[in-house]
Formats: structure tokens, C-alpha cells, sequence
């Protein structure tokens, strides 16, 4: 009996190395970034059975392949609808002319003029915006959310959602599954009796595990077809009542003017890829008055896009920043890239800053974030830490001219892995409201020098290098 537990024991050890040497070898094969690749080997030697069991649910990227089921949304981006909005163009300062075409070629989005672009910097105006356009909606009102909360500001929407689908208007809400686990389904299962069409995007099932890892990060909402919002404001309580050490912080901004049908079309492509059901029809596309001053294009990522419009817009504009480069992001774990062109900018004596948490809401993000510091301190960038809470904007602003507001952090996961929006605003006005806002939030800041961060305690450092190793996975 012994004999024969022994045998099934050294038989398992020895399935479990070929498991480990097989799945290294995939890892390799797969000519992945060599961050990742490094990270993955790591994770998979040095961890036991968690090992394995993060690269079944994380690391497999033939889940792209067989899960996105990419034909189905290119036929969605070819729409007869998406290549009329390409017919208007907007005129742009020769110096942003190049950001523009570089956007637009890697699939970012037509730049489209006459807007009118009003942020919000706190998520009480945020949601009192959004309720009263919801109020005034009189044909649809689609949602596309990362977070959508049954607390009392979900609720709250919700209720506000119903009263229009009783109303005759259409409502349609896309949810990500793992942005909303903690949501019960029963206040989904209201707003659908209630006349509203609530879609789960890429639902998680063990069966299916590395749907986990490709996620729906987007915050978009549109009001019949001519204005929307879009930022870094998810639909819940802690957006508007803040966290236990101070306020939350954050960005949105809502758009007027044919720039909104850029967010439709966000929201059908998304749409299209969880229900499998084309929304297109020019009803959804309105004739759009020239609202405002502000050209306006809204970029998007996906993890199986063959470029990457938001990062490499970001570094392309950065490469051709004249005087200042701001940034705001609460997560902070750059790809070679983006740090490259930071530091570049910086010792060409452009005056980058940006500003970070000094406290997150995650323990690993903080360490990894930190990790990073050093890097931009030793080219001159100017690093501040927020105080006054949390800071969740996800905003940029260079020049008095070009402003960034949306959904993507300036991490792996969100250039990379995530599905995010973004849009890329080219105005003097909106320029100066963003850079004002900056100012105000680097006043709640503290400026952290080279000489203060060399002397953080030792074990810190170890930390936050041990964390680093594995910030391409977050």
C-alpha cells in the first residue's frame, strides 16, 4: 500500500514538472513582451501550484483568439455608420496634425470638430450631469460601465434608467461581470424588469477562466446619439462620498457635437461583442449642430487590437510636447515605451510632471506604483503625491491646447489587456479648465525629491522591486 502511494506521489511530482517545463516553454514560444515573459517563468518556478493555476486563469493568450471572436467586431468597425463619420475631418494646429493622423490610422478614432466639452472633477456633479441628461432623454440612453453599484448611487440611476425605459426610451446598460461581482444580481434583474437591457460583458465561468483577464474598463455614457460622457467615473457610492482617508478625485467629462457619435460607436462595438446583435441604424446617428469650439477624438483599445492607439498616442504626443506635460493616474506601472518618452521629455527640458496617490486602494498597485519613482526622479520628471484622498483621474494636459480624459490608467493593463476609451481633446478651453484643475490637485500634493526617496527604509525598497517584477501582470 505504501509502495503504491509513493509511486502515485512521485508520478504526480513528475506530471506536475512536465506541466511547469511545458508551460514555461508556451510562455517563451509565445515571444510575449520580455517583461512578461520574465514575470510569467518566475511565477510559474518559484510558485508552487499557485503558479500554475494563475497562468490557466491569466496567462494563455490563444484566449484571445477563441474568445473575441475578432471577424465579428471588424465587421462591426467597417459599418456603413463609422465610415460617414470618417468623412468629416477636423482642422488642427500643425502640431497636433501628425497625433491626429497617427490616432486615427491605428484604429483611435476620426478627429471630429464643432464640440462642446464641459469636465467635472468630483463624482456629486458628475452624476447630477448624468441624471438630468438621462431626465432629458427623449429617444436612448446606452451605458457602458466598468462599475455599476447596487448602492445608493446605483440605485439612484437605476431608478432613473427605469422612469425613461417606462417612458418608451430605449435603455441598454453594458456592465463588465468582474467590474460588478460584488453587485447582487437581483438589482440587475430589477432594472431588466423595469425595461432596461442589461448585458454582462464576457461573463466569468470556470469553464472559461481567462475571461477574468480581459476586462471592459470603459465608462461611457450616450444621450441619443448627440452627447455623452466619458472619464474615469464608474456609477457608485465611493465616487461621490469619497474613501475613509479623504475624497475621491476624480475626472469626467461630458461631450456635445458629432464627437458623441464616436461614443455610440464605442458603444455598439461593445455591444455587438457581448450580445452578438448589430445596433447600427442611423437613427442612433444624429445630425449634430456645431456645439462648441473643441475638436474632439475618441480613442479605444481592445487586447486583440494589432495596435495600440491610446499608448502610442501618449508617447507620440509626449515626443512632441513644447513646453509642459502634465499627468494624472492613479495607478502607475508604465511599459518601456511610456516611461522612455517621459524621462526623454523630461532631460529634453520640458517641464513633466505627475501626480499620484500617496495613498491607493491597493496595497500592491501603491508598491508597485512607488517602484517606478525613481526612475522618473532621476530624469527630472517632477513627481507629487495627492493627499487629500484619492486621487482616480485619469487625465493629461500639455501646452494649453491638447487634453487627455478617460478610462485608461498608465499601466500594463490597460495599454495592453483592457478594453478602454479615451478621449484626446484639442482646445485652448479645455486646456486651461484641466490645467487649473491640475494645479489645484498639485496644491492638495506633496513633491517628493530624489534626496527624500533615497533614504525610504530598505525594506521598503526590497518590496517594492519584488512587487515590480510582477506589475506587467496586474
Amino acid at each position: 500500500m505504501m509502495e503504491a502511494f509513493t509511486y502515485l506521489k512521485e508520478a504526480a511530482y513528475v506530471l506536475y514538472i512536465i506541466l511547469i517545463v511545458g508551460s514555461v516553454g508556451v510562455v517563451i514560444s509565445e515571444n510575449r513582451n520580455p517583461l512578461k515573459t520574465i514575470a510569467w517563468v518566475l511565477v510559474l518556478t518559484c510558485l508552487p501550484v499557485v503558479g500554475l493555476v494563475a497562468y490557466a486563469v491569466f496567462g494563455q493568450k490563444w484566449y484571445k483568439r477563441h474568445l473575441i471572436g475578432k471577424r465579428s467586431y471588424k465587421r462591426t468597425v467597417q459599418s456603413p455608420a463609422l465610415r460617414e463619420l470618417r468623412k468629416t475631418r477636423a482642422s488642427f494646429p500643425k502640431e497636433y496634425a501628425a497625433l491626429a493622423d497617427l490616432l486615427d490610422k491605428t484604429g483611435g478614432g476620426t478627429p471630429l470638430p464643432g464640440n462642446s466639452v464641459v469636465p467635472y472633477f468630483d463624482g456629486a456633479s458628475f452624476i447630477i450631469a448624468m441624471l438630468r441628461e438621462i431626465a432629458s432623454a427623449r429617444k436612448h440612453v446606452h451605458l457602458d460601465y466598468y462599475i455599476f453599484m447596487d448602492d445608493a448611487i446605483g440605485s439612484l440611476v437605476a431608478d432613473a434608467l427605469i422612469d425613461k425605459a417606462r417612458q418608451g426610451v430605449q435603455v441598454r446598460l453594458i456592465v463588465d461581470d468582474l467590474g460588478t461581482w460584488k453587485a447582487k444580481e437581483r438589482f440587475f434583474k430589477r432594472l431588466q424588469a423595469g425595461g432596461v437591457e442589461v448585458v454582462k460583458f464576457m461573463p466569468v465561468h470556470l469553464s472559461i477562466q481567462s475571461r477574468i483577464n480581459y476586462r471592459n474598463h470603459r465608462k461611457i455614457t450616450v444621450i441619443d446619439g448627440d452627447r455623452g460622457f466619458i472619464g474615469g467615473m464608474n456609477v457608485a457610492d465611493r465616487y461621490v462620498c469619497g474613501v475613509p482617508w479623504g475624497v475621491w478625485r476624480d475626472t469626467q467629462v461630458m461631450v456635445s457635437g458629432y464627437a458623441a457619435h464616436q461614443l455610440q460607436m464605442v458603444f455598439m462595438r461593445d455591444w455587438y461583442f457581448a450580445t452578438r446583435t448589430s445596433l447600427m441604424s442611423p437613427v442612433y446617428f444624429p445630425t449634430c449642430g456645431m456645439d462648441g469650439s473643441a475638436s474632439v477624438q475618441v480613442a479605444t483599445s481592445a487586447p486583440f487590437d494589432q495596435w495600440r492607439p491610446i499608448m502610442q498616442g501618449l508617447v507620440f504626443a509626449l515626443s512632441r510636447a513644447k513646453d509642459y506635460f502634465f499627468f494624472e493616474t492613479p495607478y502607475f506601472m508604465p511599459t518601456e515605451p511610456v516611461l522612455c518618452a517621459m524621462q526623454t521629455a523630461a532631460q529634453a527640458g520640458i517641464d513633466v510632471r505627475i501626480i499620484v496617490p500617496h495613498r491607493s486602494d491597493s496595497t500592491l498597485t501603491q508598491l508597485a506604483t512607488r517602484s517606478y519613482l525613481k526612475d522618473l526622479l532621476g530624469a527630472g520628471v517632477k513627481v507629487y503625491m495627492y493627499e487629500a484622498g484619492f486621487i482616480h483621474s485619469k487625465m493629461m494636459v500639455s501646452d494649453d491646447l491638447l487634453s487627455v480624459v478617460g478610462s485608461s490608467n498608465m499601466d500594463f493593463r490597460s495599454f495592453e489587456q483592457n478594453f478602454e476609451a479615451n478621449a484626446f481633446i484639442y482646445d485652448s478651453d479645455v486646456a486651461a479648465a484641466l490645467k487649473k484643475q491640475f494645479q489645484i490637485d498639485q496644491s492638495h500634493s506633496r513633491r517628493i525629491t530624489s534626496q527624500v526617496w533615497k533614504h525610504r527604509s530598505k525594506h521598503i525598497k526590497v518590496k517594492e522591486s519584488i512587487v515590480r517584477i510582477f506589475s506587467p501582470l496586474f
